[in-house]
């Protein structure tokens, strides 16, 4: 058994250490899959084709029309200025004297309406840094304010919001995006208001050093002609659009699963629930209006620029789904190998509790994997109907286990090797040493924020 067990341990800590130095996970995951075949005794052929390709195919096919749409809503919103145009009045409005809280206000304002973590960073990184400049406060604190606002409760707490971090658990647990929502207002606020008070913080005693913005620093950005820009208020439009029909469509007479008649669906399309695919579909809708919304705020501008950010957005798209469907197949091969039971039981036993072992696991995989929802897919297509059975047996809801499992993918996901960290820090132009101290604080904050709520619904269960 402990061959068994090394063969998992050592396959994972492989992909680890080989997608930090660089390696693409489309093709490393495949490979320390075989290798923990090989060194398990299993079946090559067979668990590659049937079972890993089947399951990355699986994923594909469930979450691409998200991750396509996403990242054309968030391409379209920063060809057409809106997504500039938001965070620069929303940092202007607060001023200097509240820096740090505009950067984080703006962040989320955009994440919230559906705009990729990406697209935000370079949206809001000038605004930021002139306000900074302004206020006199280091450059260094930016990567953490952005990381607040955009790489936390706006990503996977907050209820409706369109990210894939909070779209993924729909898919297992039946629920849909609003599931559980005063939970993720909860946990939103104590991450903001730490988040806050962990920034302020650190910018006074920069002041009680006399340590300014500082000189010299590389990836300064270029004054913008903010002229250019489109009106605030039509630019929040497209936000407004993808978030309130995403709620229309889902949560209310208008639902997309009273579109089709449920026999047809279960007849010609194998869908013996409509709920089960009530999300995506809103979704689907939601951020395709939305991209026509966006499109329709400078037309010009984006016409010119169609061709190349559309086959930019459709890039981006397949690269991250093709990494996270790589890594859920490497999860669905490992759960049949023989070591596995054990690996399953430790993490089962880490507590009765199912949503602290939910928790465990979600948080473990996402740092270890350095991508939230990479460690959320893992996790779910390996435990998470054991999770839902266990739940169901002491009266947990569902709705409960999607909220902790997608709070707990944006806690120990942000670890050094994480891409959203890595891209945020070239953009501002700093390293891991000047600046990821504030967003490792931020990651203990939210990881500490998830378990405190674990532990505190069961008390009212």
């Amino acid at each position: 058994m402990f061959i068994e067990i090394l063969a998992i341990v050592l396959a994972l800590g492989l992909l680890i250490f080989l997608a930090y130095r660089g390696y693409p996970v489309i093709i490393i995951a495949p490979v320390v899959t075989l290798l923990a075949i090989i060194l398990s005794g299993g079946h090559l052929l067979p668990s590659y084709t049937e079972t890993y390709m089947s399951n990355a195919a699986n994923y594909i096919k469930s979450f691409f029309p998200i991750f396509l749409l996403g990242a054309i809503f968030g391409k379209v919103m920063e060809m057409s200025g809106a997504a500039a145009s938001i965070a620069r009045t929303i940092v202007r409005s607060l001023g200097s004297k509240h820096a740090i809280l505009a950067v984080a206000i703006a962040c989320s304002a955009l994440t919230y309406g559906g705009v990729s973590l990406f697209v935000v960073a370079f949206a809001v990184y000038p605004f930021a840094a002139a306000i900074f400049k302004e206020a006199d406060i280091p450059k260094r604190l930016i990567p953490g304010a952005i990381a607040l606002g955009a790489f936390t409760y706006t990503m996977d707490a907050l209820p409706g919001t369109p990210q894939i971090q909070n779209i993924i658990p729909t898919n297992y647990f039946g629920t849909d995006t609003y599931a559980a929502p005063i939970v993720g207002i909860i946990g939103s606020i104590i991450v903001f208001v730490g988040g806050i008070f962990w920034l302020e913080r650190r910018r006074r005693q920069a002041v009680a050093k006399g340590e300014g913005y500082g000189t010299g620093h590389k990836n300064e950005p270029e004054a913008m002609d903010e002229k250019s820009l489109p009106n605030f208020w039509l630019s929040i439009v497209p936000l407004v659009v993808v978030v309130g029909l995403n709620f229309m469509f889902s949560r209310t007479g208008w639902s997309v699963k009273h579109w089709y008649d449920a026999s047809v669906l279960a007849e010609k399309f194998n869908i013996a629930n409509a709920s089960t695919v009530t999300s995506s579909w809103s979704l689907i809708v939601a951020l395709t209006i939305g991209i026509i919304a966006a499109m329709l705020l400078n037309v010009k501008k984006i016409k010119m620029n169609l061709a190349t950010g559309l086959t930019a957005a459709a890039m981006g798209s397949l690269l991250a789904i093709f990494n996270t469907a790589s890594e859920v197949g490497f999860g669905n091969v490992v759960k049949t190998l023989p070591g596995f039971a054990a690996i399953q039981d430790w993490v089962f036993n880490a507590s009765s509790n199912p949503l602290v072992s939910e928790a465990v696991a979600v948080n473990v995989l996402s740092g270890v994997t350095g991508s939230a929802s990479g460690g959320l897919s893992i996790a779910l297509e390996v435990m998470g109907q054991h999770y839902l059975q266990i739940a169901q047996s002491m009266g947990i809801t569902p709705e409960l286990l999607h909220r902790i499992a997608s709070m707990a993918s944006g806690g120990m996901d942000t670890l050094p090797h994480n891409g959203a960290v890595i891209t945020l820090l070239a953009i501002t132009g700093l390293t891991h040493r000047q600046s990821y101290k504030d967003i490792f604080a931020l990651t203990i904050l939210k990881t500490l924020t998830v378990f405190i709520i674990a532990f505190a619904a069961t008390l009212f269960i």
